[in-house]
């Protein structure tokens, strides 16, 4: 799939394959930023938003509220950026 090639595919994708987990799984692992991208539902989902903050640890102001609260993913995400 072309996300797996360059994850910020998706923000051309259509509404329904930003709900699709797998695919937004695929784009952040790609690419983290890829998770702005993705629908709500999905930001909030905590290991999509951990596989994006290992990639890129500032896509953590995408995530929900409540993982932005969660120590592990708030740590990766640090981790990543230095």
């Amino acid at each position: 799939a072309a996300v797996k090639r360059c994850g910020n595919v998706l923000s051309c994708a259509d509404d329904s394959l930003k709900r699709d987990r797998e695919i937004v799984m695929a784009a952040v692992k790609r690419c983290g930023t890829a998770l702005e991208y993705a629908d709500d539902s999905l930001k909030r989902d905590r290991k999509i938003v951990m596989a994006a903050v290992k990639r890129c640890g500032n896509v953590l102001s995408c995530a929900d509220d409540s993982l932005k609260r969660d120590r592990k993913i708030v740590l990766a995400a640090v981790k990543r950026c230095g």
